[in-house]
């Protein structure tokens, strides 16, 4: 069982995903926005709709 040696990550080299995924959502912009709000608003409803079934 011989594994090769990884070199240390240092954090300058690979930066963390929460990172890359905050960069990611300013370099779209109003994408991000948008799909975040139909994504709010699509829960609200499916929540709406399961207790109006449910009473």
């Amino acid at each position: 069982m011989s594994e090769s040696p990884q070199p240390p990550s240092s954090p300058a080299e690979q930066p963390s995903y929460v990172k890359l995924a905050m960069r990611n959502m300013v370099r779209k912009g109003g994408k991000s926005l948008t799909h975040f709000a139909l994504t709010s608003i699509g829960l609200l409803a499916l929540l709406v709709g399961l207790s109006y079934l449910t009473r």
